[in-house]
């Protein structure tokens, strides 16, 4: 299912959707204040993790030293001051990882959770760019590594346990965007246990609802989703209508809370990353 024109929304529909997929989660995300951030618990330990985090995919990708990265600077400030904690990013998004290493020398970050991704092929590669990364970031040691898009998952995969057991890094996980993949990451959560699994889920996209949303909550992992407003889609669909009445039952002002709170409701969800360069959709982002 995917957003092709504007979205028929009506009470009956919404309702309907929750019922096929999150309704039980609902309740306790409508009573939420919207000065305290709804929080979500990792399965693997027990800690618990701010549900709105921020994904740096294109938006962070800009040339160090110049205004556009100088502009990111109160988007950041912005982000932790409202509760964030996860940011999450990887050596494909350019200069994504140099952009937040700037920006956390500058910026305080109390609650970081740093999660960032292997995307290359060889162990050797891949344990220079968890390096490179670290260094980016400069953090002592990264709260979360994915394997990106299962590029090379199962020569990576003993490379993060090493390095996990060694306390480099604290949990590790893959990704997949889009729709791709979906019967590798299958066979992947199914052979090994992941602390975490990025996916990509939202209002116009929810192939991930049958098979992986279910099995990553049966097998334990934590659930990032990326996308969650498909890549932009969602509003060009909504553009000109405005937000039903009802949605003021469940504390929604914006579409982007909408969005972010239907996926939100879905009990297999543990955080979604919204990405943007402008503080005042981060303030609406973070009251979702």
């Amino acid at each position: 299912m995917n957003a092709a024109g504007p979205l028929p929304f009506s009470r009956r529909r919404f309702l309907c959707t929750l019922a096929a997929s999150a309704l039980p989660m609902w309740p306790r995300l409508a009573s939420a204040q919207a000065s305290t951030p709804i929080t979500r618990v990792i399965p693997a330990t027990g800690e618990v993790l701010p549900a709105i985090g921020v994904g740096s995919w294109i938006t962070f990708n800009v040339p160090p030293d110049t205004p556009a990265a100088t502009a990111l600077v109160p988007v950041l400030r912005t982000f932790f001051d409202r509760g964030g904690a996860m940011i999450d990013s990887s050596p494909m998004y350019g200069y994504s990882e140099t952009i937040i290493g700037g920006m956390l020398r500058q910026v305080p970050h109390p609650r970081l959770f740093s999660a960032t991704k292997i995307w290359t092929v060889g162990k050797a590669l891949g344990q220079m760019q968890f390096d490179r990364s670290l260094r980016l970031w400069g953090v002592p040691k990264l709260d979360l590594v994915h394997i990106h898009n299962l590029l090379d998952w199962e020569t990576h995969l003993p490379t993060l346990k090493a390095l996990k057991a060694a306390g480099h890094v604290r949990y590790i996980g893959v990704t997949t965007s889009e729709g791709a993949k979906h019967d590798e990451m299958e066979r992947a959560l199914k052979r090994e246990r992941f602390d975490f699994v990025q996916l990509t889920y939202n209002f116009a996209d929810r192939r991930v609802e049958e098979r992986l949303l279910p099995l990553a909550a049966e097998r334990g992992a934590a659930v990032v989703i990326n996308r969650p407003f498909d890549g932009g889609r969602l509003f060009s669909a909504v553009r000109g209508q405005t937000l039903p009445a009802w949605t003021r039952e469940f504390d929604c002002e914006r579409w982007s809370q909408f969005f972010l709170k239907f996926i939100l409701s879905h009990p297999a969800v543990t955080c979604a990353i919204p990405a943007t360069h402008q503080t005042e959709h981060m303030v609406e982002n973070m009251v979702a």
